[in-house]
């Protein structure tokens, strides 16, 4: 087959790296470091046929070195039998903004800890409103493994694959057919973790906790048989569910039994999750009072911990996982190991980290906040000061102002790289994941999985509104 976009990309890379067929030759490892840059951009910013082929090269590239995506559901199945050493929360990165330079802080910050047990994720409503498809997010994940030489398992995560439920009382195949379609997108871009939210489903109405879960667990577990079906050879996803929508009433034990003993009863023979999402207390993104300050939020950790427990114990999971937790106070995020959380989810702090960092110019900060009034105004509501309503809405700009972010000066990147390192430093060292690469190498399977050669250029990003805030 000729493949003249990818050899034509080959050959920027001045012999670093070679194809041999449909598989790549590394011929010169020290040089690939440097080389990542301009290979990222590409495959971002480049015409269709060109990020095809870059995101070819980065994959097969990943590949030939040892980095390669992975699921952590062996890993967590270890975590519930007590079987992996220390005491530690696993963190999900949702890094919606400059993806690459973020995944390069995340992994400098864990090389120096040797943590090897951290997640990428990215929801189905970021998806679009990042306008990061899943086969770029794995790409820019790949190419920052391979810039700060990472080595080992990677774990890309499709976070809060929701259904609607307003899409879903319309047109109930319609909306399943949308998450499976997703579901098959990101399983070939390499996101071997994908937590269902059927969660949305569960109807408080319901005089009991079964039929409250009822929905729920029957879709989570068709979506569940799904993966199981069509999952790569050699790949156990991790799934996960939920069974408390993020922002409403606290889980309790007995909403985890009415919820496994359903969903359990509609497996199709194969594994089930790894862990099941609750709520504690939080909510997506936190609450912006009118000054833009962030309210207190107050989390049931015994909650999170007798979920934990009872999840391990009597369903051979991992454990909890703690939503809408990136805005909590620093002095939070140690209570997570204390109180046994298996995962902990992190987004919205890292956006507002880079919107917010003084290396980003005051221009670009109101060019986007004039893009918000004139395109976001729908969500202003009448009590809402400029600092909530531009708190609350610039997630929809980060699409549309993607590339002045990316193509920030080198200074610029440099410097938010710096604040964001120092940021999920903080975070790992809370978090206790320090020294988890051992086992996550020897547990976590990361079979070698080979792209075929692309035959044509890449479709942009499907837009819809599933109406719904990720992390």
């Amino acid at each position: 087959m000729t493949t003249p976009s990818v050899d034509r990309i080959l050959e920027t890379l001045g012999g670093a790296i070679a194809r041999d067929g449909g598989r790549i030759v590394v011929r010169d490892e020290a040089r690939l470091p440097g080389l990542m840059d301009n290979l990222i951009r590409e495959a971002v910013f480049g015409g269709a046929d060109s990020k095809a082929a870059a995101r070819w090269v980065i994959w097969e590239t990943a590949q030939a070195l040892g980095v390669r995506p992975a699921s952590i559901h062996a890993f967590y199945k270890a975590v519930g039998r007590g079987e992996v050493p220390g005491r530690f929360t696993v963190p999900a990165m949702n890094l919606r903004m400059m993806a690459y330079d973020s995944a390069r802080a995340v992994f400098r910050a864990a090389r120096r800890i040797g943590a090897g047990a951290m997640i990428f994720e990215i929801a189905r409503s970021e998806i679009v409103y990042t306008d990061q498809s899943p086969a770029e997010y794995a790409s820019a994940t790949l190419a920052a493994a391979i810039r700060e030489e990472y080595r080992g398992p990677v774990f890309i995560q499709g976070d809060h694959f929701q259904i609607s439920s307003k899409k879903y009382a319309s047109g109930p195949e319609a909306e399943v057919k949308a998450i499976r379609g997703l579901i098959l997108e990101a399983m070939a871009a390499g996101f071997f973790n994908i937590d269902i939210d059927t969660s949305t489903l569960v109807d408080l109405s319901q005089p009991t906790l079964e039929a409250q879960q009822r929905l729920n667990y029957e879709l989570c577990a068709d979506f569940t048989n799904f993966i199981r079906s069509r999952q790569p050879a050699g790949v156990t996803i991790s799934v996960g569910g939920e069974i408390g929508e993020v922002g409403r009433k606290n889980s309790t034990p007995e909403d985890l039994d009415a919820f496994m003993h359903g969903y359990n009863a509609g497996l199709a023979g194969g594994e089930g999750i790894s862990k099941i999402s609750i709520q504690t207390g939080t909510s997506h993104g936190g609450v912006v009072l009118p000054d833009g300050s962030l309210a207190q939020v107050a989390i049931d950790f015994d909650v999170l911990k007798a979920l934990s427990e009872k999840a391990r114990r009597s369903y051979g999971m991992g454990g909890a996982v703690q939503h809408g937790a990136s805005t909590l106070p620093e002095s939070a995020f140690h209570k997570f190991v204390d109180a046994g959380t298996c995962e902990v989810h992190l987004a919205t702090a890292f956006q507002s980290l880079i919107i917010e960092h003084e290396a980003v110019p005051k221009a670009l900060r109101h060019e986007m906040h004039e893009w918000l009034n004139a395109n976001a105004a729908d969500e202003r509501k009448p009590t809402d000061t400029d600092a909530q309503f531009f708190y609350k809405a610039r997630k929809n700009a980060v699409g549309p102002f993607k590339k002045q972010f990316w193509t920030l000066p080198a200074e610029a990147r440099a410097a938010i790289g710096a604040s964001l390192e120092k940021t999920f430093s903080f975070l790992f060292g809370q978090l206790g994941i320090g020294g988890t690469a051992d086992a996550v190498r020897r547990i976590a399977a990361q079979p070698e999985l080979h792209h075929p050669l692309p035959a044509g250029g890449v479709k942009s990003v499907k837009g819809e509104d599933v109406g719904e805030l990720a992390d």
